[in-house]
């Protein structure tokens, strides 16, 4: 109250005023940007931080089983591939609110008329929702992926253990699908 009380103290000041100019009143679209961005580096981040850690706990396991059993290696791999999807998820969340990031320019006539602002703060928290939804259901699913590729792969010896291991991991990725389809929607709807 005491910021916007100092900028429309003068009456002379008719741009200032709460009334008359859409800035002060709906807030600068140029700073809604920010959650567009965060959105991009939330979806990014986690979902590449979902793969590493399923990629890493998986390759451990590969890693241990190759030394007694190098024959199973290429059977081993599956858990580090879909591992891998997820990051592939965040990536293609990011390109799509990236291509949407769009500053206003500050002119008088765009200022004054809010319908024409390319980008404002309902989309930006779109954007930011979105990008949490990819990112944070890629990390769930990659942490499921690393734990269960991980005992899958150390089992991988015994017979009838792959479909096991294939259909857990199918269950696991789709935690990562939920939160993708999700967020596609979200972008799309903006």
């Amino acid at each position: 109250q005491f910021v916007l009380n100092s900028f429309c103290l003068s009456k002379q000041h008719h741009s200032l005023d709460m009334t008359t100019n859409p800035i002060l009143l709906y807030g600068d679209p140029n700073q809604a940007l920010f959650f567009g961005g965060m959105g991009i580096v939330s979806a990014l981040v986690f979902g590449n931080l979902g793969a590493a850690y399923g990629t890493a706990k998986s390759g451990v396991g590969i890693c241990s089983v190759a030394v007694l059993k190098p024959e199973l290696i290429i059977k081993s791999i599956i858990p580090v591939v879909m591992a891998g999807i997820l990051g592939i998820y965040g990536l293609i969340i990011s390109v799509i609110i990236s291509g949407s990031l769009k500053a206003v320019p500050y002119d008088e006539n765009i200022t004054k008329n809010p319908s024409e602002w390319v980008y404002n703060y309902a989309l930006g928290y779109k954007q930011l929702a979105s990008g949490l939804c990819c990112g944070l259901s890629s990390l769930a699913a990659g942490l499921a992926i690393g734990v269960v590729g991980d005992a899958g792969v150390r089992a991988n010896g015994q017979k009838n253990i792959l479909i096991a291991l294939i259909l857990m991991m199918i269950f696991a990725e789709a935690l990562a699908l939920y939160g993708f389809i999700i967020a596609i929607v979200l972008v799309m709807s903006g």
